[in-house]
């Protein structure tokens, strides 16, 4: 009886195994493409049946179906009704199905279309729904277009480029005027003087949506110009998902070079942190005796630094990265599920410049009759950089029928040891003339971390489809930049092939630490309500967000000199210097030991704190059947303070309020609907740009291997900019679309960087005058099926952005430029705006057949020539130069599921260089920088488990 018992069991569990193996899922998200957000409770029913479902309050709906072919028919009241055929459901297989529904009426319309159309179309009625002029990269484009970052992702964007392969530019204006934000709230990147987080730091695989937005919305930060880039994670997959990605990248130019620079490092310098050898082997208060007094302790003090000055040749390694991710779901019942995702990813990257540039030149001053420039500053050299890269991310979301709970963490942990040789010519007395030679070894480290934290709930009050929806957010994030024991060593040439320490031409010999961390920590709240006005639908948001961020900076520098004989450095073996036998010591009273007086100075450290409060309103409405608008206020309260010291001036600020501005952000984005295709757009906004802590601060920092120095302004104020915007654009199927817009920006006090009056080497923020930016762009992208139907997979796409920008000096840099001007030179009182491109190109041949799993492309980018850094009159004004990118990708996917891909990456085609150039009037144009990337391959591979 038992046996029997036994064997039913087995089999009925058998039957219920077999049963549920044989079924299938279709999931995916409704989108309100009035509202362009996920829509609560909509209807997803199976034509010709009653089995159906309901999207939840996050637009997610989930329907397990018998393997089949289907036709799902997606409604909600109000707006136009989809039927999504041709959807093929396989046996333990997920279905994504992501619709967009819309409405220009009241009146039920039945909209057919199949599979294959409906995720770029989605894509494209955001879009084109959008009040705000934005565009969209849903993680269904991402991956159809084989990138593998958000970095190679953005560059799709029109009116979109990559600086260094990091850092996003909108519309040709720099880092200050873009803003990156990661799941809607701020977050600093590896560099917090920078308004942008670095963009290849995110796999693609973790990705929900990227969304650049380029007009304003009052729930949005204020300071921006260009645009905001909006990175939004994943919160947990449909089904478990797990993937790994291994890759390479060879540079003939840099790797496995036996000329490769370095030195030895910490034991976990692999891992992208210093294990603490590199940390500050004396205390920063300790008094440093002359050699007249404390003999020994000056002798021992010395003997505690690392001896290792010099940089080493060795064969340089290839560039190799790797990564996986892992995420899945559970339905814990009563409409509850949870869900998670993680990823990690790894970079060692290696970088030889066989020949760095580096130049600082001025005019001749007192003779406008001279035209050509003075060199201050010369050095070419060779320089090896290793940069470790590690990203980490995990996620854990809590979902009920109407509440979302979710809970991220990011670590992003990054190491870059450079070690250099430089040849160098200095100008002894600033002005070009005097020329001393510099022999210069450089070791450096940086290790920089930031960690986020992000809580965030969203909440549906009721089932009504009018019901109050509210989100609140609470996110720290906790940054540091270690320079760790920086080791600039530079030696002057002598006769007969000596060398010696000379610190009137350069420095002493210096090894310098640098402290920073910053507390970045943000709390927001959103509520917002749809309703019905002029018998259509409207939505009314309002909000306010708190952010505090607070700074601590220091710096101990330490500087080493010879007292009697210096014959051991006659050979330029800088490694000699603080080698144990050549300290300096009481009993042979000669030898390198620490300058006397080296400590801590206060000037060097500084704290800062900034307070932003917002609050927000907008409403959001169609004025007709056609017209549509959103009007919207905001308002952001910021106060700065300041804490340092100026111990010349003998000043001390003690929390100095140095900002407190309480400013008003309107904004106004209407579209004008000509058609179901065509719209016509037209915004306005107000926005704003703010000093960095660095920037208004007292500070001075160093580069020891230009000898630039960075001087801090605690006078500036922010630039305030009053942005409008006018739009056509015509949408067509598969991604193609056609636009032309205008825009115009207003700028008051936009802060530049520049050089001091008659100090090449040395630079400042400043409020400079006035600006404005007039510009144009075009994109265009285009399926090339028109002219033959085998052509369909491949799609032209460019966009092309000129600009004109246009800054009125302040008096006193005019009459520095009209005193400095050359025979035959007018000074205009307009010249160009700092950091704003004048043209901006992007075009690509993309090829993809998902049938196959084959997705190439050839893309190109430049940007013209740009204002870097404004000159004072004397000093010349310093321009980067086009770059011509060239960059050719190859993912080829295999397998039935095509979960395994290889993808092939070939950047720089053009081997072009990247250049600055200082300008000046009938002169020949100088190198201030000059770097050469050379032509990298890469090859990757991936597998989806």
């Amino acid at each position: 009886m038992k046996k029997n018992i036994s064997t039913f069991i087995f089999f009925f569990f058998l039957a219920v195994s077999f049963s549920y193996a044989q079924k299938g899922k279709v999931a995916g998200t409704v989108m309100d493409g009035e509202f362009v957000e996920p829509m609560a409770f909509a209807n997803i029913l199976v034509k010709g049946t009653t089995t159906g479902t309901t999207s939840d309050f996050d637009g997610k709906y989930e329907l397990e179906l018998e393997p089949g072919t289907y036709t799902l028919i997606f409604s909600f009241v109000g707006y136009d009704t989809q039927e999504i055929s041709e959807i093929v459901i396989k046996s333990n297989e997920i279905t994504v199905i992501d619709v967009t529904l819309s409405t220009n009426s009241l009146e039920t319309v039945v909209v057919t279309t199949t599979v294959k159309r409906n995720t770029e179309n989605a894509v494209l009625n955001m879009q084109k729904k959008s009040v705000t002029l934005l565009d969209g990269l849903s993680a269904q484009s991402i991956k159809s277009s084989g990138a593998s970052s958000v970095a190679t992702a953005v560059k799709s964007v029109p009116g979109v480029s990559i600086q260094g392969g990091k850092y996003v530019y909108v519309r040709g204006l720099g880092d200050r005027y873009t803003k990156s934000i990661l799941n809607g709230v701020d977050i600093p990147g590896l560099d917090p003087d920078r308004n942008t987080i670095q963009m290849d730091l995110f796999p693609t695989s973790i990705l929900d949506n990227v969304i650049v937005l380029k007009s304003a919305s009052a729930e949005y930060p204020a300071d921006f110009t260009g645009g905001v880039v909006d990175i939004i994670t994943k919160d947990f997959p449909n089904k478990f998902e797990s993937s790994i990605s291994l890759g390479m990248g060879y540079n003939p130019d840099m790797h496995f070079n036996d000329k490769y620079l370095t030195y030895t490092g910490s034991d976990t310098d692999f891992f992208g942190y210093d294990d603490g050898t590199r940390n500050l082997p004396i205390n920063r208060y300790q008094p440093i005796p002359g050699t007249f007094e404390n003999r020994l302790l000056l002798t021992s003090l010395t003997d505690k630094f690392n001896k290792e000055l010099a940089a080493k040749q060795e064969n340089s390694g290839m560039n190799f990265d790797l990564g996986f991710t892992l995420g899945d779901q559970y339905d814990l019942g009563n409409d509850m599920k949870l869900g998670y995702q993680t990823s990690f990813s790894y970079k060692n990257e290696t970088t030889f410049y066989e020949e760095r540039i580096d130049g600082a030149w001025i005019r001749q001053n007192g003779d406008p009759s001279e035209y050509q420039l003075n060199s201050t500053l010369s050095s070419r050299g060779s320089e090896g950089i290793n940069n470790i890269i590690l990203n980490g991310l995990a996620g854990v979301s809590l979902k009920t029928k109407k509440s979302k709970y979710k809970f991220n963490v990011l670590h992003i942990q990054n190491g870059e040891s450079t070690a250099g040789v430089y040849n160098q010519e200095i100008s002894e007395d600033g002005t070009g003339g005097a020329q001393a030679p510099i022999y210069k070894n450089a070791l450096t480290y940086t290790e920089r971390s930031v960690t986020n934290f992000l809580l965030s709930g969203s909440h549906r009050f009721s089932n009504d489809e009018n019901a109050w929806n509210l989100d609140w957010k609470l996110s720290p994030t906790f940054s540091k930049v270690y320079d760790k024991d920086h080791r600039i060593t530079p030696l002057r040439p002598s006769d007969n092939n000596t060398f010696v320490i000379s610190p009137s031409t350069a420095t002493y010999p210096i090894r310098i630490w640098r402290w920073l961390q910053e507390e970045n920590w943000v709390g927001k709240i959103d509520l917002k309500k749809k309703y019905n006005l002029f018998n259509s639908p409207a939505q009314l948001k309002f909000g306010g967000s708190y952010v505090y961020k607070f700074r601590d900076f220091s710096i101990d520098a330490f500087t080493f000199q010879i007292t009697g004989d210096d014959s051991f450095i006659e050979n330029g073996n800088v490694d000699n210097l603080l080698a144990t036998q050549n300290i300096w010591t009481p009993d042979s009273d000669s030898g390198t030991h620490i300058t006397f007086g080296d400590t801590f100075n206060p000037d060097n450290a500084y704290e800062g704190e900034h307070n932003i409060a917002s609050t927000y309103i907008s409403n959001e409405f169609n004025i007709t059947e056609k017209f549509k608008t959103v009007l919207g206020l905001r308002t952001e309260y910021f106060k700065a303070y300041y804490t340092g010291a100026d111990t010349q001036e003998d000043i001390v600020y003690e929390r100095e309020e140095v900002q407190d501005k309480f400013d008003f952000f309107p904004s106004a984005n209407l579209i004008y609907s000509l058609n179901d295709n065509v719209n016509l757009r037209a915004s306005y906004y107000r926005t704003t740009a703010r000093p960095s802590f660095k920037e208004q601060s007292n500070s001075q920092i160093y580069d020891p291997i230009t000898n630039r120095l960075f001087i801090g302004d605690l006078d500036l104020v922010p630039s305030y900019i009053n942005n409008f915007d006018l739009r056509y654009e015509r949408y067509g199927d598969s991604g193609q679309m056609f636009a032309i817009s205008g825009f115009y920006k207003d700028f008051k006090d936009p802060i530049e960087i520049t050089f001091f009056e008659s100090a090449a080497n040395q630079l400042t923020p400043a409020n400079l005058g006035n600006a404005t930016v007039i510009g144009g762009e075009f994109e265009f992208r285009q399926r090339l099926g028109f002219i033959l139907e085998s052509l369909n997979d491949l799609k032209f796409n460019a966009n092309v952005s000129v600009i004109s920008s246009k800054l009125e000096m302040s008096q006193q840099e005019y009459n520095r430029r009209v005193l400095a001007a050359r025979e035959g030179e007018s000074i205009d009182r307009e010249r160009d705006l700092q950091g704003q491109s004048p043209f901006l190109l992007n075009i690509g041949l993309d090829y993809n057949n998902e049938d196959i799993g084959l997705q190439t492309g050839l893309f190109y980018n430049v940007q013209g020539k740009t204002l870097e850094v404004v000159g004072t009159g004397i000093v010349p004004d310093v321009y980067t130069q086009p770059f011509n990118s060239l960059n050719f990708t190859l993912n080829k996917a295999f397998g039935e599921t095509k979960n395994s891909s290889i993808e092939l990456k070939i950047s720089n085609l053009l081997n072009d260089k990247k250049e600055s150039l200082s300008e000046s009037f009938r002169a020949d144009d100088q190198i201030f920088s000059l770097r050469d990337p050379g032509i990298e391959f890469s090859l990757g591979y991936s597998f989806k488990f």
